[in-house]
Order: structure tokens, then C-alpha cells, then sequence
């Protein structure tokens, strides 16, 4: 019987020292995974504000537009800046497998510095005050969102396809608008932007953690650390431009 016991004991202990072992790797996996979007987030901000202020000067009529500034926002190669975010998306979305840890580092970083490029046109029309103010807002938003998909009990998977079909829904109700410039159409995709990515950032959050594997390889594990920070700052940038659109005032 008192074999019997230390066995157990010694079991129980065993179990706990793994539990524990786990408990740490994934705290250490959500902090890189973390840390990967706010240095994103970072080098996106930093990159939209440089490239604006190097596109932009104040004349007596307003802001003018450099020579850099009509090739960014006024030449051809404005389509580019606009389309090169996806390019990227779609390299580490379809060829993560192939590419080394190394290479999709690189390749994140280089999307969240062509994002601040395009992104930086927002400070065309919204004045700075009220894009700081709408970042931290959704600073404050998202990390309560991803903190309630972290720890919540609740399954969010069945959430999942249901956000991705209003995430459908949205697209094509923002195309069909690019014709009629309705007023009252652009207020409800706005609405329900900001509601679909709310709860996608709890799923995302919910989804990652579940991503976690004890045994996967360093490389292996970066890898999903990147791709998942990469799903958190799509999450915050699509939330924080339909915020915007709520919050931010319009230059005059």
C-alpha cells in the first residue's frame, strides 16, 4: 500500500513537472508570437509616418505633394504599393513549407514595411491626432479580445466560419459600393468590419494557442509564431481602419 502511494506521488509529480514544461513553452510561443505583431505593428507605423512626411510639404493652399509623393500616391506606382501587401500575404500563406525560418522572417518584416507604405495615405485624410487616438483604441480593444480568446474555456471554433463568411460578405458589399457611393451602405460595412474582426481576434487568438505543439522543432515553431502573428496584425489593422472611418476627423 505505501509502494502503492509513492508511486502515485511520484506520478503526480512527474505530471505536474510536464504540465508546467507546457505551461511554459506555449507562454514563450504566445510572447514570440506577440512580439513578431507589435514589432510589425511598429515598423508599419513607423514607415507609413516617414513615407508621409517624405511625401508631403505644407504650402499656403495645405499639404502638397513632393516629387516622391506624386510617384507614391498619384503615379502607376501607387497600384503597386497598394497590391504589394497581398503578394506577400500570399508567399508566406502557399510557400511557408518551402521557405526556411530565416526567409519567412524576412518576408514578414518586408510585408509589414510595403504596409506602412500603403497605409501611409491615411494621413491624407485623416488628421494625426485622430489616428493616434483610433490606434489606441483598438490597442485597447484587441488586446482585451485577444485576452478573452486566450483564456476562455468556450470552443470558438464553430465561430470561425461564420466570421469568414461575413468577412465574405463584406468584400463584396465594399466592391458593389465602389459603384453606388452609398453613404448609409458604407456605415454598415464599417459596423460590421469592426464586429467581424473583433470576434476574429478572439478565434485567431483561440486558434493559435491551439497551434501549439511541445515537440515541434525551433524552426518549426518560429515559423508558426510568424504566421500567427500575422493573422493578429491583419486582425488589428483591418479592425483599426473601420474604426477609423467611425472615429477619425477628416482633414479640412
Amino acid at each position: 500500500m505505501a509502494n502503492y502511494d509513492q508511486n502515485r506521488l511520484h506520478q503526480t509529480r512527474v505530471g505536474a513537472r510536464a504540465d508546467m514544461s507546457i505551461d511554459q513553452g506555449l507562454r514563450s510561443y504566445m510572447l514570440s508570437v506577440y512580439n513578431y505583431m507589435a514589432g510589425a505593428l511598429t515598423l508599419t507605423g513607423l514607415v507609413a509616418y516617414f513615407a508621409f512626411a517624405s511625401a508631403t510639404v505644407e504650402t499656403a493652399q495645405g499639404l502638397g505633394l513632393t516629387g516622391f509623393g506624386e510617384m507614391l500616391y498619384t503615379s502607376p506606382l501607387r497600384w503597386v504599393v497598394m497590391l504589394a501587401p497581398l503578394a506577400f500575404i500570399l508567399v508566406l500563406s502557399f510557400g511557408i513549407q518551402k521557405l526556411s525560418l530565416s526567409a519567412t522572417q524576412l518576408v514578414f518584416w518586408a510585408f509589414a514595411g510595403v504596409m506602412g507604405l500603403s497605409l501611409s495615405s491615411i494621413f491624407l485624410v485623416y488628421t494625426g491626432q485622430s489616428i493616434t487616438t483610433t490606434f489606441f483604441v483598438t490597442a485597447a480593444a484587441f488586446g482585451s479580445l485577444s485576452l478573452y480568446g486566450y483564456t476562455t474555456k468556450r470552443d470558438l471554433t464553430g465561430m470561425g466560419s461564420f466570421l469568414f463568411m461575413g468577412l465574405i460578405g463584406i468584400i463584396i458589399a465594399m466592391v458593389v459600393n465602389i459603384f453606388l457611393q452609398s453613404s448609409a451602405l458604407q456605415f454598415a460595412i464599417s459596423v460590421l468590419g469592426v464586429l467581424i474582426f473583433a470576434g476574429l481576434t478572439a478565434y485567431d487568438t483561440q486558434r493559435i494557442k491551439g497551434m501549439y505543439y511541445e515537440a515541434d522543432s525551433a524552426a518549426v515553431a518560429g515559423k508558426k509564431a510568424v504566421m500567427g502573428a500575422l493573422s493578429l496584425y491583419l486582425d488589428f489593422i483591418n479592425m483599426f481602419m473601420f474604426l477609423l472611418q467611425f472615429m477619425g476627423n477628416q482633414r479640412s
